[in-house]
């Protein structure tokens, strides 16, 4: 390397393992023989059904080298166990299932790491070096978990959550393509890895190495590796690489193309997200993110992205920004553009689509903190357009002093809701499995496949 970043070289070995765990908790134990080792809580505990379609896959199971994920091409994921507590679930109400979480709790090597890149890139800017290796024991994941997200999952009786890097850090206006591609790989690893150690709790979703002026291929690349290697379920998509100044092309610029193709053939979805903005006009979590979530969903709106790519699917975040509370305002404007199309003149230019010619292919999440928000939300947006999602632990991790609940107990404010068992179901997983196709979640009992959008 040209700077040093301060990190172990390539093929140092991670510090030994701890013997005095359950043989779940070891990296090389198998989940399949030891899951009655573990500790008895209910809510740990593993339904032994699926067990003998693990020991017959077991055979032909590549395992991960533990200190480099992704190494073994052909690695076969085992099915997802559900623990007796999912299985309650799945057979009464469903499962679950939260689209968005961010792993906003990683060891302090992890920014380290980054810091390290930044002071190199500082000294030159044109910096490349080398990858390295991230030393982070798979003990100090689940240190970072335990108290936090898993801890959250339990007291808030969520089942799964689709698990992802930090937004904030995804940061790809900083350095050079070289620099978001090593940052992002060692992000996407350790999310790999936290849902090998955890599959029952998290599904994995990978960001992107994007970076402002550089084309897509990276980009392609690392979702490929996501996606076939490592069984990732679908990617971050960051709209604004420039950090807040969009200087870069718009969605529907013929430069996202050859992305938008790859995940149509690998069926796996994008959530529309921003990261970091050293724009200051913009606050990253309040303004950029919720802003960014409206530019997003009106350049798809007015450029007829969707009849190019009708199988591709967005879910923007954060509650669709301003979309759910403006319904009418962008209704009305895109009937009046269509209006002035047909009538031959006094259009402006734009392509625009109906509010229900994009209900295939773009769904909102529920990280929306009160009540009256998400009570907005399910009367105004079509139910099988709803994800259920929370975000944790994520912009806001405080309690509100009006209720003593967290702000971000999204699945509190649907509980509360004005909705029937069927449409709070299909918020809570149905629409969640139909958007993530690749998720390997049980079907709850008796209920049929999702299939096309159904009517709220």
């Amino acid at each position: 390397m040209d700077v040093p970043l301060g990190v172990h070289p390539l093929g140092q070995s991670r510090s030994a393992e701890h013997l005095d765990r359950p043989p779940l908790e070891h990296p090389g134990a198998d989940t399949a023989e030891h899951v009655f080792a573990t500790r008895a809580f209910d809510h740990d505990r593993l339904d032994a059904r699926p067990m003998e379609q693990v020991r017959q896959q077991r055979a032909g199971r590549a395992r991960a080298d533990d200190g480099h994920v992704g190494r073994d091409r052909h690695r076969v994921r085992l099915p997802r166990l559900l623990t007796i507590r999912q299985v309650d679930h799945q057979n009464a109400v469903g499962m679950i299932i939260d689209c968005h979480g961010h792993y906003t709790t990683a060891p302090q090597q992890l920014g380290d790491y980054r810091e390290a890149q930044q002071d190199a890139l500082r000294a030159d800017p044109g910096h490349v070096g080398d990858k390295a290796v991230l030393s982070i024991t798979d003990d100090e994941l689940r240190d970072s978990l335990e108290g936090n997200q898993l801890r959250l999952q339990r007291e808030r009786d969520i089942d799964l959550t689709l698990f992802s890097p930090r937004a904030s850090w995804m940061g790809h206006h900083i350095g050079n393509e070289h620099t978001s591609r090593f940052w992002t790989e060692h992000c996407n690893d350790l999310i790999a890895r936290i849902c090998e150690l955890y599959p029952t709790n998290f599904a994995p979703v990978c960001q992107l190495p994007q970076s402002p002026g550089v084309g897509v291929e990276g980009s392609i690349r690392e979702l490929r590796r996501c996606v076939d290697e490592l069984g990732f379920v679908g990617c971050n998509l960051n709209p604004d690489p420039s950090g807040g100044m969009w200087t870069g092309p718009p969605l529907f610029d013929p430069y996202w193309r050859p992305l938008y193709e790859a995940l149509c053939e690998l069926d796996v979805p994008a959530m529309i997200h921003v990261s970091a903005t050293c724009n200051p006009n913009f606050h990253v979590t309040s303004s950029h993110y919720l802003g960014a979530d409206t530019t997003a969903f009106v350049q798809a709106m007015t450029s007829g992205l969707f009849r190019d790519f009708p199988e591709m699917r967005w879910v923007i975040p954060h509650g669709g920004g301003a979309v759910p509370y403006h319904w009418g305002r962008f209704k009305g404007m895109a009937e009046s553009a269509r209006a002035a199309d047909r009538e031959g003149g006094g259009g402006d230019g734009a392509d625009w689509s109906l509010l229900d010619e994009l209900m295939d292919n773009v769904f909102f999440d529920t990280c929306v903190y009160h009540q009256a928000g998400i009570d907005l939300l399910v009367d105004v947006v079509p139910t099988d357009n709803i994800l259920f999602g929370s975000e944790m632990l994520g912009a806001v991790k405080g309690l509100d002093p009006d209720s003593g609940h967290g702000y971000d107990d999204t699945k509190r404010y649907l509980d509360r809701a004005d909705l029937s068992a069927d449409r709070r179901t299909r918020i809570f997983s149905g629409n969640v499995r139909r958007v993530y196709p690749r998720l390997t979640v049980p079907e709850p009992a008796g209920s049929p496949a999702p299939t096309s959008r159904e009517q709220s």
